[in-house]
């Protein structure tokens, strides 16, 4: 857990500087985000040179020693805020984030944080404390999951997903036979069923019906659903066979499972396997449907 301690005076808050201007060589005393909203910039550290541009976040750890030279044809206006940290900071800090990414926070934290300084509500530093926290720990951690590029898949794999998905637009996993999962994938049966064996350890068909009744868990501990709707909804034909098929794989009766708290219930056969890379593709469930490459023009 970390702490954080705004710099009186320095921050958060926006400066404007003309076409040319530079600053340092210094050496950073405290931590400091600066993010350009006009212009660009140089920022140097050691040998590290780095353009930076709106829409780019960089942070500046103590003990550095840098310098910025501004837009040299244009006025810049930058934000920044400095602070200090205490509690457990990694052993390998980032230097810059794009702030533009979707669904990634950072972009309105750090407008948050304007706001905050500008309007002054009650408690204002408390709450700008609380944000550049959650600003660090989601900067150190790295891009949002929609954000990072996704597990290289191999081709057929990602071409049958992109059928799987589109199967379930309607928000019912139905099963999908063999033979039509291999003709999304362009591939054999034998063939995707080799590239699915090899990376996954089991066949597409067994896959589809994992991630299938993952689709339970939600409908089992967040609504009053029927067992035989959740079936349904899950792509099984009536409440026995979803049950004998769920018991099979999680070691106990959906009705057992509904009454388990989550923290102490089995794993999920999809994160505690190899499969989270296929229900990251998929809306729904505990992935958050990450964009499909579209088909090849």
């Amino acid at each position: 857990m970390i702490s954080i301690d705004l710099v009186p005076r320095l921050g958060p808050t926006v400066a404007d500087y003309p076409p040319g201007s530079t600053f340092g060589p210094r050496d950073a005393r405290t931590y400091e985000f600066v993010w350009l909203l006009r212009g660009s910039a140089t920022w140097q550290w050691d040998d590290v040179l780095l353009p930076l541009a709106p829409g780019k976040l960089l942070l500046v750890r103590p003990g550095m020693r840098d310098s910025f030279h501004w837009d040299p044809h244009t006025p810049t206006r930058h934000a920044y805020v400095h602070f200090t940290l205490t509690g457990h900071t990694p052993a390998d800090w980032p230097l810059v984030r794009d702030l533009t990414g979707r669904p990634d926070p950072m972009g309105g934290l750090c407008q948050y944080l304007l706001w905050l300084s500008t309007e002054c509500p009650p408690g204002w530093q408390t709450l700008a404390r609380e944000t550049l926290r959650l600003l660090v720990v989601i900067f150190v951690a790295g891009a949002a999951p929609a954000d990072r590029a996704p597990e290289a898949l191999p081709e057929p794999v990602v071409a049958m997903m992109r059928a799987v998905r589109e199967h379930w637009s309607d928000g019912v996993a139905r099963p999908i036979p063999m033979r039509r999962l291999a003709a999304a994938a362009q591939v054999s049966p034998s063939t995707l069923c080799r590239t699915f064996r090899r990376r996954f350890g089991i066949g597409p068909v067994a896959a589809v019906e994992l991630l299938r009744l993952t689709r339970a868990e939600p409908l089992l501990w967040q609504s009053n659903l029927s067992m035989h709707a959740i079936a349904v909804q899950c792509g099984f034909t009536d409440a026995y066979h979803f049950s004998r098929r769920f018991r099979a794989i999680y070691g106990m009766a959906p009705t057992a499972f509904r009454g388990t708290a989550p923290e102490s219930a089995p794993p999920s056969p999809v994160e505690s396997g190899r499969l989270a890379a296929l229900q990251s593709l998929l809306p729904g469930t505990h992935g958050r449907g990450s964009p499909l490459p579209e088909r090849p023009s």
